[in-house]
């Protein structure tokens, strides 16, 4: 089937789930809920360490620091001066220590909400990130909401408020980030939230979101279960549905292999939701499953779970590792030596996948949310670049648009509910990094995603755009 036509049944697909929303099933669910530029190897779901008794030390709007690696003194001295209401000493020092290090978020967020918060007209929204277990992850997602920030408050603010960002650290632990949503929810200030990191978390944390009539939006948490969560959840990145109808059409049409092994985390609600729409729109095509791998298995091996594939004829292998378990991933890939071809989902979209997988991973095709050379006339790439010196990835670019359809809800109807109602009617919010931004009535975003693969860096750059000898391009870009 063609692409084209395959992003069509898609969006039907998706369109049916709002309307099973819209319906009475909506209804009972609603009273029952009442990586560097390209990511690092972490494990986001590893408990924080030294947690603070008191959930209101996880939130910040600039009274103290969250990211407590590396803290100049600068950027401590302009905390102390949010804290005690000293907003002209905080913008200074906050600013100082941007010169010192123009690519950290979390203090432009502070001197834009000191700024705020000196000019007595704001509007407040909040942003759930993985701050102590995977906090580079957490800086990709906050630069997108800086950026859109900055450009918002640059702009005169919303009906002439600036826009205010209260950062909370959920660890990307679930039960963590329900005590944040229940604190968030409390706050009658808090607008709307960004977040959260992993779709175990992001839906953990829905059903309070949605049970208090607070909008959520998440960059990142791609997991389908998302979508029936209700109203007032809404995301960036598209789902699973999505990237799995693009990489089982890839393998059946592109590769034209019927007979594909797939490797997993039974323990992850991305993985799982991956693998199960990547399996039914395999079979819908006519292709069948070889065999399933679970990646965190006790008696797992990449070798003799290769060979074991390859008996049961297996034409290629699908990766839906979750970040958890990007190490036995690439063990497979050692192990693979590019003799199978290799599709994955976007927990793969990273840095490390080029350092780890190298050789062994080129010619492996991923679908993803974003990436910088996909759309060559989108001005946000050199914008964000401008802004932190550097590429910045899909994290901060999905970051961006969540934060911006807030903006331009809010610029409707600066409520809690008229912010549910903005985003829900269907209609274009505003110019995302790359494309328009609107909504479907399951919340999910009415986006395609985009097929890239590995490759070896040129000869006229053999670093890279990466720096790792290889990098991501769009599929059939020739890059």
């Amino acid at each position: 089937m063609a692409k084209g036509s395959k992003e069509t049944v898609v969006l039907i697909t998706t369109l049916a789930i709002s309307i099973g929303l819209i319906g009475g099933g909506f209804l009972l669910l609603r009273r029952n809920l009442n990586n560097n530029n390209l990511g690092t190897l972490t494990r986001p779901n590893q408990p924080a360490s030294n947690q603070p008794t008191h959930i209101g030390t996880q939130i910040s709007t600039g009274e103290r620091v969250l990211f407590t690696e590396n803290i100049s003194a600068a950027k401590q001295t302009g905390s102390v001066a949010i804290a005690s209401g000293n907003y002209d000493n905080a913008i200074t020092q906050l600013e100082t220590s941007l010169t010192q290090n123009r690519n950290d978020p979390e203090a432009l967020v502070y001197l834009n909400n000191a700024r705020a918060k000196q000019s007595g007209n704001t509007l407040k929204i909040a942003a759930s990130l993985p701050i102590s277990s995977n906090p580079d992850a957490a800086k990709e997602i906050l630069r997108g909401i800086a950026h859109a920030q900055t450009q918002v408050n640059q702009t005169g603010g919303i009906n002439g408020a600036l826009l205010e960002v209260a950062i909370a650290d959920d660890a990307n632990q679930a039960q963590l980030a329900q005590e944040i949503a229940n604190e968030l929810v409390k706050d009658p200030e808090v607008l709307a939230v960004v977040g959260s990191f992993g779709s175990s978390t992001t839906i953990a944390a829905a059903k309070v979101y949605q049970s208090a009539g607070l909008v959520q939006i998440s960059p990142t948490s791609t997991a389908t279960a998302l979508s029936t969560v209700g109203d007032y959840i809404f995301r960036t990145v598209p789902s699973d549905l999505f990237a799995a109808n693009f990489l089982a059409d890839y393998a059946i049409d592109d590769l034209q292999v019927r007979k594909v092994a797939v490797f997993y985390n039974s323990q992850s609600d991305y993985s799982k939701s991956l693998k199960n729409e990547f399996t039914k729109e395999l079979v819908s095509d006519g292709g069948q499953i070889a065999a399933e791998f679970d990646l965190v298995a006790g008696d797992f091996s990449a070798e003799n779970a290769l060979q074991q594939a390859q008996r049961n004829g297996a034409e290629a292998v699908f990766l839906a590792a979750n970040s958890a378990t990007l190490k036995p991933a690439f063990e497979v890939m050692a192990i693979n030596r590019q003799n199978l071809p290799l599709l994955g989902g976007d927990s793969l979209y990273r840095r490390d996948t080029l350092v780890f997988g190298g050789e062994n991973a080129v010619g492996m095709v991923l679908a993803v949310p974003w990436h910088i050379l996909a759309n060559p006339n989108a001005d946000f790439p050199a914008a964000a670049a401008q802004l932190w010196g550097g590429d910045v990835n899909w994290r901060t670019a999905m970051a961006y648009d969540a934060t911006a359809a807030i903006a331009a809800a809010l610029s409707k109807d600066p409520s809690r509910f008229g912010i549910k109602q903005a985003l829900a009617s269907g209609e274009i919010l505003t110019q995302g990094t790359d494309a328009d931004i609107y909504f479907q009535p399951s919340g999910d975003r009415s986006r395609a995603p985009i097929l890239v693969e590995v490759v070896k860096a040129p000869a006229s750059n053999p670093n890279g755009r990466s720096g790792t000898g290889y990098d991501f391009a769009p599929v059939g870009s020739g890059n």
